[in-house]
């Protein structure tokens, strides 16, 4: 396993073992369908060796002055059907190896989709959204372009010249030497070739994937980079990505441009070696015209399966580079699972420390409880630590140091159903999925009923869905009915109505909503959610003024816990964040 990031982290990478392994679970998994293709391309290649030789018997029946023109008409009658079986053959091989191909890739789609999903959602975060994007379309449609063509091909391409080198060999040993001698000329430049070819390819999945990433970024944040004029700065981001591209293809290119010209050299020197040396022979009578007839034309049909190999050997290379991309998801660490089950819903924190990256911690030994059902706000100033706190508790990072338990198992160890049966957190990142209302919230409950979605919705106040033309089973998406921010947050919201958790935590989850939308959504969601715990992050300390208790932050520590009021009567750090607030 390999990384391919220098200045951060990226999705691993499988090493030339693990893509051989894959390539033969490939075949494993469907052998029948494997062997299918491989008889019938044997087949096919047989038949293509009937020709050339009939030929050689006219040829010598011809010089030896035959008056029976019967047998070479019949010779001739069957070489036009040695011709028809192998285009037969070649057209059945061809559908075979699509069929092959095709459930092939499906399986591998399917289990890619599986294995992302699988990730850590921290995993996913750090590798950001161009390296998935390009493994899941850029990589997926290369690995399906090698397995419908290149590898058929190849495979092909390998089985003819190997029966064509065979059937020389039977025919006249000294020539099968002349054409193999004629095709060796390949051997250094095919060695220097597939030696620099890997690290090319991966190089150019690289920069394929950085572009990707710079472009999702721009269009993400397109109204800050309006908003702060930093156009200049994304476009010399751009360019920066594209001439990284530009130069890995230009390498890649330039082993094709070494490469191709020893083919076409390669490929004429095996014919005018057999033809010279077959003269010669004949000659000396050391064999016959239609020896050398037959020959020369197998030598010159090797010219055409070798030329298919190896312009397809640089797709079967780069699509190794792809299958070692794809796979690479699937060697990411799963995140450990402990066998300890929560005995209630009490959080604990203690002695919790944790970095980004480095040494450089954000959070400076936070110790707090929170008891199963209490309301709990965390308030401070921006950058005071509330978020890194949240996802600790909801089990999306790992603490450096120190632990955080519910009911005395460790969050992080949680399996991931029962983690998300125990903690959800909602952020003011909110995803509407391609589908209908109905399926943006079934995910949460699939076995949810309309009239339980209703309520769940209305719970957040999204009384808009009433308006829509056809209701819940309106579409949503980029070429159906859009939803603006505050409505992808209440759909957000009605989701962590449906799926009941233990504990919410919410992290500016009402943001985007309007002052009083949010107080009602949030009173609603209380009555929902009575008797589950709630911990919400916010900047509006109108939640806090609700909370059981509040939690204040600064500087990577909770400097103050207690009630609204305690809090504002002891004059601290809350009650100018009140007082601040309130006036």
């Amino acid at each position: 396993m390999t990384d391919q990031r220098v200045d951060g982290w990226r999705l691993p990478v499988a090493d030339a073992r693990g893509v051989r392994r894959a390539g033969w679970e490939i075949i494993r998994v469907d052998r029948g369908a494997a062997a299918l293709v491989a008889a019938s391309t044997c087949l096919s290649s047989l038949a293509g060796l009937g020709a050339p030789w009939l030929i050689g018997r006219i040829v010598d029946r011809v010089q030896a002055g035959t008056s029976d023109t019967a047998v070479i008409d019949l010779l001739a009658v069957a070489i036009v059907a040695f011709a028809v079986a192998h285009m037969v053959l070649t057209r059945f091989a061809r559908y075979f190896a699509y069929r092959f191909a095709e459930r092939s890739l499906a399986r591998l789609r399917e289990e890619f989709v599986d294995r992302t999903l699988a990730l850590p959602t921290s995993v996913v975060e750090r590798a950001g959204a161009g390296d998935l994007m390009s493994r899941t379309t850029a990589d997926i449609a290369t690995i399906g372009g090698a397995l419908r063509d290149a590898v058929p091909a190849v495979f092909m391409g390998v089985l003819q010249a190997t029966f064509m080198v065979g059937a020389i060999l039977l025919v006249s040993p000294p020539l099968a030497l002349c054409a193999l001698l004629g095709i060796a000329t390949l051997w250094l430049p095919g060695r220097w070739y597939l030696r620099r070819a890997r690290h090319a390819y991966l190089a150019e999945g690289t920069a394929t994937s950085d572009l990707s990433e710079s472009i999702a970024a721009t269009v993400d944040g397109a109204r800050t980079i309006e908003a702060f004029d930093l156009r200049e700065h994304r476009v010399a981001d751009a360019d920066a990505r594209v001439g990284e591209g530009l130069r890995t293809r230009l390498r890649t290119l330039y082993l094709r441009c070494v490469l191709f010209p020893w083919v076409d050299f390669s490929s004429i020197a095996a014919t005018v070696t057999v033809l010279f040396a077959g003269g010669l022979l004949y000659t000396a009578d050391l064999v016959s015209l239609g020896a050398v007839v037959t020959s020369a034309l197998y030598a010159m049909q090797l010219v055409d399966p070798i030329n298919r190999v190896l312009m397809w050997i640089e797709q079967v290379q780069r699509s190794a580079a792809s299958l070692a991309r794809v796979k690479g998801v699937g060697e990411v660490e799963p995140a450990p699972v402990g066998t300890a089950h929560p005995r209630d819903d009490r959080l604990e924190v203690r002695g919790v420390h944790y970095a980004y990256s480095g040494d450089r911690d954000v959070l400076h030994g936070v110790d707090l409880s929170v008891r199963p059902g209490e309301r709990l706000a965390i308030v401070g100033p921006s950058g005071a630590g509330k978020s890194t706190l949240g996802r600790l508790l909801a089990g999306v990072d790992v603490p450096r140091t120190g632990h955080i338990t519910v009911g005395g198992a460790p969050v992080a160890l949680l399996p991931p159903e029962e983690l998300r049966r125990r903690i959800v957190l909602v952020t003011q990142e909110h995803h509407v999925f391609l589908g209908t209302v109905r399926d943006n919230l079934a995910i949460a409950a699939p076995d949810a009923d309309d009239e339980r979605i209703l309520a769940a919705l209305a719970a957040v106040d999204a009384t808009w869905v009433r308006d829509l033309p056809d209701g819940l089973n309106t579409a949503l998406g980029a070429n159906a009915r859009t939803l603006d921010a505050p409505q992808a947050q209440q759909l957000a919201l009605a989701r962590v109505v449906l799926a009941d958790p233990h504990t919410v935590i919410l992290d500016e989850a009402t943001a985007l909503l309007d002052p009083a939308t949010a107080r009602h959504a949030e009173r609603a969601m209380a009555a929902v959610l009575a008797g589950r715990t709630v911990i919400a992050i916010a900047h509006r300390l109108h939640t806090a003024h609700y909370a059981d208790r509040v939690a204040v932050m600064a500087g990577g520590r909770i400097t103050e816990l207690g009630t609204h009021d305690t809090l504002v009567t002891q004059a601290g750090e809350y009650a100018a964040l009140w007082h601040h607030w309130h006036g």
